[in-house]
């Protein structure tokens, strides 16, 4: 950005009332996908090349991206010098946590699977936080025998269940409180965890005598407060209003004697599914900071899918077309084993073509738009499942037997939600760096599908 056009756009933005990390965030590139000579690219390598090298149902994710994204997040919250611990949950792929470890990231873990995963890639027990509502014994043992930083407690039993455990192997279990603000319903039902009636969190009228209960305890800690609201959250509001919140709770957990050092505010920042929706990381570090200010605690972060989601696409070919009942499908290799979004949270992803035809965008600015030149259609795939679809109703220009799609900001919970339903193979998965990529994930063989079956 010139300095004219700096000066230009912020007196303009100021007049207007809209922030200038809007101007900016809308000036920015967000990620590594772009068409080049009306082919798409990730990064330095074309997507037909991956497909013809790869095969499809194939997931490429683009590693600048996934540093990009880190380093927003490193970047916006430098102040506090956060513990940023990456959600294995929205991707758990070795070659993707791999890269988060090598650029300073921890790991926020939910299993001890996810655990396992966390150390594989490199992570170490000082920077892993073990969140979840269901932590089994084992997993609490194995956890503490790997040293692990924090755990988020959801019920009284559990923080109960923590110390007794920790005792049985002589350490001291150190425990973040996850308390449920009680904030207004932020985004879909079954992504929300911040509303009354979840299975997450303690309430927050309770968080008190909860607290109380292990004062003193001889292996069990109460560090840290944790807070995390649901996910997608594309505006920054509920975030000032939780920490708020956090503010004044830490300050009587100490009253109480607990010595408080910890604030994790979880993860949640949305990203783009469908234009340029979603707030910046600075966004969000302007109205978490000042909570981290006044209690002096140390910033945890666990964000996963504003980090990978945008950081990868799935690639499919397409199969067939149909009419039926006065609507038109695209049957396409990918299906909802692959990506179960749509079809579980009736979720949105941009959809395009790979090698789109002359007179087309390459990409539309507008995905929901009336496009000239395309129709609307159904984009589903061959499990034998009505609700198998990719997108609904969505305009496409014609496309013929063997075409590439790309289904856009899949990289957070595609793969990780990935099954072997109707006994399909789980798709390859490829990491692009610059003008090289390797392969992360190979697809699956019909062996694979019984290897762990044993015979009666």
């Amino acid at each position: 950005m010139q300095k004219n056009d700096s000066l230009f756009f912020s007196v303009y933005f100021s007049v207007f009332s809209v922030p200038l990390w809007l101007v900016l965030f809308m000036r920015s590139e967000m990620d590594h996908f772009e068409y080049r000579e009306r082919k798409l690219h990730c990064e330095h390598v074309s997507i037909d090349e991956l497909a013809r090298t790869y095969g499809t149902p194939l997931y490429v994710y683009s590693e600048a991206t996934l540093v990009h994204h880190l380093g927003q997040i490193q970047k916006a919250f430098a102040e506090a010098d956060p513990l940023i611990c990456y959600s294995i949950k929205a991707n758990g792929n070795l070659g993707i946590a791999r890269v988060m470890a090598e650029h300073g990231s921890g790991f926020d873990v939910t299993s001890g699977g996810e655990l396992y995963r966390a150390l594989a890639a490199g992570g170490v027990g000082s920077k892993i936080v073990f969140a979840g509502v269901g932590k089994t014994d084992d997993e609490i043992r194995y956890a503490l025998e790997n040293d692990v930083y924090l755990f988020d407690v959801e019920s009284e039993e559990e923080l109960h269940n923590l110390g007794k455990v920790a005792a049985t192997l002589g350490k001291v279990a150190q425990a973040a409180l996850r308390v449920n603000p009680d904030l207004p319903p932020k985004t879909h039902a079954k992504t929300d965890t911040s509303v009354k009636g979840v299975k997450f969190g303690l309430d927050i009228e309770t968080v008190m005598d909860v607290a109380r209960g292990v004062l003193g305890h001889a292996n069990l800690k109460v560090l840290g407060l944790h807070m995390h609201l649901g996910s997608p959250i594309l505006d920054p509001k509920p975030y000032r209003e939780g920490s708020a919140k956090a503010v004044t709770l830490i300050e009587q957990l100490r009253k109480q004697g607990h010595d408080i050092q910890v604030l994790n505010m979880g993860g949640g920042f949305g990203i783009h599914y469908r234009k340029q929706e979603a707030a910046p990381a600075s966004a969000f570090a302007e109205v978490i900071l000042p909570a981290v200010r006044e209690t002096k605690c140390r910033l945890v972060l666990e964000p996963g899918r504003f980090i990978v989601g945008n950081a990868g696409i799935l690639v499919s070919r397409v199969l067939y077309r149909k009419e039926s009942g006065g609507k038109r499908f695209l049957i396409q290799d990918a299906a909802m084993n692959d990506l179960i979004r749509p079809t579980l949270y009736g979720s949105f992803h941009r959809i395009w073509p790979v090698a789109p035809a002359e007179g087309l965008p390459a990409p539309p600015e507008d995905y929901e738009a009336d496009i000239p030149g395309t129709s609307p259609i159904e984009v589903v795939g061959p499990i034998c499942e009505s609700g198998d679809f990719l997108a609904q109703n969505r305009r496409l220009p014609p496309l013929q037997r063997g075409d590439l799609l790309a289904t856009f900001s899949a990289g957070a919970y595609g793969m990780s939600m990935s099954s072997n339903y109707n006994s399909r193979p789980r798709a390859a998965e490829v990491l692009v760096t610059g003008t090289g990529h390797r392969l992360i994930r190979r697809r699956e063989t019909f062996d694979d599908l019984v290897r762990a079956e044993l015979e009666v």
